[in-house]
């Protein structure tokens, strides 16, 4: 096969041409030495240089390198020591190129172990750079511009095990030049200043140097090492310094795969157990990824359980590694089931490495192989120089466990709204600026927001209390008759003479259950049943004809309760349920609310779901205020109810209780102001004046129309509760409008409600809900609400 020009399909500024003349140069100088040595080598090696013209003039034909072999072996022999090519790792070859035409022994001998197929490539140094990396080195030798270009190069070889070994590259171009031709432009300097901002333009490089515009002349002399351990430790430093990394799918094999560089062992096995100071244990890590040889299974284990005697010693008590070089001789000397673990999971020598800060253990690294030897005490001090990183990242890891579940905490306990948050963060900064000056007599400014409009609503199951009571009857009252079944069970006794007492007051008890259940009548039956029946009932079961009756009893019990928990299971998880599906629709709809106008928002699970908001400048921090975004907010609340009771009764049939609920809104027209109580991790009114609002709120949804007993909230209908006549003007519009949208009947009541403590004057509209599942859809805005009544 005819080899190419090496020039061919190479897209560089520089035409490559091997040549030898700089070396030959150098070579004239020894021969004027007055070291007859010297002078001898020195014409014998120019004789071989002067054989050919090509070998000074250079060429680009591959095909010399093999013509001109011997003469090529004789001018390197110097540079390619004989007494040292079975040690040194050296190469000859072009800048950028693959090609390579002399080579070491040992270098050689690496390339075989390698195995057939490898094709030896520079591991980090991409294809798209390799043309601006070649104008520089024009600019570096040509133009004499010293710049800071140089990165280190490597090869990753693989050797006879298999395990990739990274080998740095060092590059002397002592013997080379390079030389302008005619087609390469001179490059000003303020072409060099522009090529030094724009060093991502290619276009502007291939312009300012053209396509084989410039001859590289000579050749380069290439060391090698093997860096394999140096950079097995900073890929170790640097996989466990990016945080992001430690989460990704691939980090713990890559870190596996590093780790086989550094003991030089493949099939390495990676494990890692927390220890818990509290209770002296060893705990698998939450999470898929790390896996533990020491702990197969998740729950935590004694530490004195799971180690031998002297890796406790050394792991536990010293805080020192402990090697076991072969497994199978240690677990057939001892039977320890320390051994026996590792033996029966394959694996044959193991390191066990903890990690420690300030001389607290916080856990133990897992290195195991499946062959004896492999891992020892010997090779088990090349983690020294990874020991701190490791503990550091272990420490950082804690921290953002911590953080991550203080975050947790507040998200799903003490929320802070994102609407109200900058607040947060511009008192907490000035409180540690405080801090720094007064110390511990520092103290956290009050959180609070002015002229901010209110807005409540809630959606409830109706009756709760007595749903709730009736399922808690039926729960006590099967549970009273299946005794009363058990006792008269004929297998019970063949004289029921013992047990006619016990059947006299469980007949009482059901007796008086028959229509509603006292308040203090679950307590006392409870105690009865305790004290009376289940000792009875222990008695009997001595007899196997009634395990399976009495089994069954007692299968039925709440461990806490010690009563049947069937109905009012059922009802908990009904409410259960509704707060669930009522609250994702809120939920939902208030990421297109705040897109209106931030405001702040918050919602409590009751017998239902109840939820607040504050509107109003203050709230945020840039944006203008204005009435039209209450009146958005307002029309928003309105459709966001009649989406919830629509959602409730299209699933009521799925519920395991057969519930109702009732909606209903509050309307308060004055702005107020609202406070963060720290003790109490929430808002609230701020002032005596504000609180009004707080009283009416809580009792309004138990107020009735007045002159009568009938409560204001009813199911299949939304209230509207206010006190302000203009406050009725604009939900009469609000109300006309998604009637005519139909999200509501036709029809309206206008109430007026009776006076509570502390709270008179107010009034309700109630409207009928329209359900209809299918006319779910994008919710109306103020503007189409005035678009309608101007049509």
């Amino acid at each position: 096969m005819v080899m190419q020009d090496i020039n061919a399909h190479f897209d560089s500024p520089l035409i490559l041409k091997i040549s030898f003349d700089k070396l030959l140069k150098y070579y004239e100088t020894l021969a004027q030495s007055d070291d007859s040595f010297l002078v001898e080598k020195a014409c014998r090696v120019l004789r071989a240089g002067n054989s050919a013209p090509e070998l000074r003039i250079g060429f680009s034909d591959p095909s010399l390198l093999q013509k001109y072999h011997q003469e090529i072996k004789i001018i390197l022999e110097d540079s390619f020591s004989g007494i040292l090519t079975s040690n040194e790792i050296k190469t000859a070859s072009m800048p950028l190129h693959d090609l390579i035409f002399n080579t070491s022994y040992k270098f050689q001998s690496l390339i075989e172990n390698a195995g057939d197929g490898f094709q030896l490539k520079i591991k980090n140094m991409p294809e798209h750079d390799l043309y601006r990396v070649a104008c520089i080195l024009i600019l570096h030798f040509y133009y004499d511009k010293k710049l800071s270009f140089k990165r280190p190069l490597y090869y990753e070889i693989p050797d006879k095990k298999g395990i990739l070994r990274t080998y740095k590259i060092f590059y002397n171009t002592e013997f080379a030049e390079i030389l302008k031709t005619d087609a390469a432009p001179l490059i000003t300097e303020e072409d060099y200043k522009r090529l030094l901002d724009n060093a991502g333009d290619i276009e502007l490089w291939r312009k300012k140097f053209p396509p084989q515009s410039y001859i590289f002349k000579g050749f380069t002399i290439n060391n090698i090492f093997d860096v394999t351990d140096d950079r097995s430790i900073s890929d170790i430093i640097s996989t466990l310094l990016v945080s992001g990394k430690r989460h990704n799918n691939n980090f713990i094999e890559d870190f596996r795969v590093t780790f086989e560089a550094l003991f030089g062992v493949k099939n390495l096995k990676i494990g890692f157990v927390l220890y818990d100071k509290n209770l002296a244990s060893l705990k698998r890590v939450d999470g898929t990824q790390m896996v533990s040889y020491l702990i197969p299974h998740l729950e935590p284990v004694a530490c004195e359980t799971v180690l031998s005697e002297a890796a406790y010693a050394s792991l536990i008590v010293k805080n020192s590694h402990y090697a076991v070089s072969d497994v199978e001789r240690c677990y057939k000397t001892s039977h320890d089931p320390f051994y026996r673990n590792l033996y029966g999971q394959g694996i044959r020598s193991a390191i066990f490495v903890p990690l420690s800060s300030q001389a607290e253990l916080l856990g133990v690294l897992e290195i195991a192989s499946y062959k004896p030897h492999e891992l020892n005490s010997i090779n088990a001090n090349v983690l020294e120089d990874v020991m701190p990183f490791l503990i550091s990242t272990l420490l950082r890891s804690k921290e953002e466990e911590e953080n991550l579940i203080e975050a947790v905490i507040q998200q799903e306990c003490t929320s802070i709204h994102p609407s109200v948050s900058w607040k947060f963060e511009d008192a907490a900064r000035v409180f540690l600026d405080k801090k720094s000056v007064e110390g511990r007599r520092a103290a956290f400014d009050e959180i609070i927001f002015a002229d901010v409009y209110p807005l409540f609503g809630q959606i409830d199951v109706q009756r709760s209390s007595e749903t709730r009571n009736e399922a808690t009857r039926q729960d006590v009252l099967m549970q009273l008759k299946l005794a009363k079944e058990i006792i008269e069970n004929p297998f019970a006794s063949g004289d029921l003479t013992g047990f006619k007492k016990l059947l006299q007051q469980l007949d009482l008890l059901i007796k008086s259950l028959k229509n509603k259940i006292r308040v203090d009548s679950e307590q006392e039956i409870v105690e009865f049943l305790k004290t009376h029946i289940h000792p009875a009932f222990h008695q009997l079961n001595e007899n196997s004809n009634l395990n399976g009756i009495i089994g069954n009893y007692f299968s039925k019990l709440d461990p806490h309760l010690g009563l049947f928990y069937h109905y009012r299971k059922n009802y908990d998880d009904t409410i259960s349920l509704i707060n669930k599906n009522m609250s994702q629709i809120l939920d939902q709809k208030q990421v297109e609310a705040q897109k209106m106008y931030p405001h702040y928002f918050e919602r409590y699970k009751t017998d239902g779901v109840e939820h607040n908001m504050y509107i109003g400048e203050s709230i945020t921090k840039q944006q203008d205020f204005h009435l039209k975004y209450l009146y958005n907010m307002q029309l928003w609340q309105l459709q966001v109810m009649c989406e919830m009771e629509n959602e409730f009764y299209y699933q009521k049939e799925q519920y395991p209780t057969s519930v109702d609920v009732a909606s209903m809104v509050f309307v308060f027209d004055q702005p107020l102001t609202i406070q963060f109580r720290v003790d109490e991790k929430r808002f609230d009114v701020y002032g005596s004046y504000n609180a009004r609002y707080e009283i009416i709120k809580k009792r309004v949804d138990k107020a009735f129309i007045k002159g009568t007993s009938e409560r204001v909230t009813q199911k299949g209908k939304l209230s509207i509760i206010y006190s302000q006549k203009k406050d009725e003007v604009t939900y009469l519009q609000y109300i006309k409008f998604l009637q005519a949208k139909k999200c509501l009947e036709p029809e309206m009541e206008f109430l007026d409600l009776a006076d509570m403590q502390g709270v008179t004057g107010l009034k309700a509209i109630r409207v009928p809900i329209n359900y209809d599942h299918s006319l779910r859809t994008a919710y109306f805005t103020y503007s189409d609400l005035l678009t309608w009544m101007n049509s």
